[in-house]
């Protein structure tokens, strides 16, 4: 049911995309009064909290407002392209997040998973941690700092090659043989 009012909405919010790239307020005002409300539950949907989906939905509409210029009717659907920007932005949020809640490791011998189980889905959680902090320890400095701030830390490899200042290529190779040494480990 929402995919055929999207279809059937489709000319509609096209055209109001291109009035607003004129700066029509009036139809900006429509766009949001019409998609706002599918545009939020896709944010809730990825960021699993509203407070910060409402925001994500407010920087979503600056962004439509300047650039609406850029959305082509030919290349793609208007709910596309805002559907688009909405995950981009949630995205976003959600790693800026994650790295504000989680603090990078200084050490293998930080990472939880030394207490004593409480059941056996715990137990079998510990062990995978033990097993990880293990194969975590049997790899280079380098290339088990570059992987700790790219999976726990969320950063992408650009990040992580800027965080510790290295080349960008090495910084791959480093991720990419380190995580093969990983399954290999992990494997045994």
């Amino acid at each position: 049911m929402a995919q055929s009012a999207s279809t059937e909405s489709e000319p509609e919010i096209a055209r109001l995309l291109a009035d607003c790239a004129r700066k029509d307020r009036q139809a900006f005002q429509r766009l949001y009064e019409r998609t706002a409300p599918q545009l939020l539950a896709c944010l809730i949907r990825i960021l699993r909290n509203r407070a910060l989906a409402e925001d994500a939905l407010q920087d979503v509409f600056v962004q439509v407002w300047g650039r609406a210029g850029q959305f082509e009717d030919g290349r793609g659907s208007a709910w596309a392209w805002l559907i688009a920007i909405a995950r981009y932005r949630a995205i976003d949020l959600r790693r800026r997040e994650t790295r504000r809640a989680t603090e990078p490791w200084t050490d293998v011998d930080d990472i939880p998973g030394d207490e004593e189980p409480q059941d056996s889905g715990l137990a079998f959680g510990q062990r995978a941690t033990a097993a990880l902090s293990r194969c975590l320890g049997a790899l280079q400095p380098r290339q088990r700092d570059c992987i700790v701030l790219a999976y726990q830390g969320g950063l992408t490899h650009a990040e992580v090659a800027s965080e510790i200042g290295e080349p960008l290529g090495s910084v791959k190779s480093w991720i990419r043989r380190g995580l093969l040494a990983l399954k290999r480990c992990l494997e045994s």
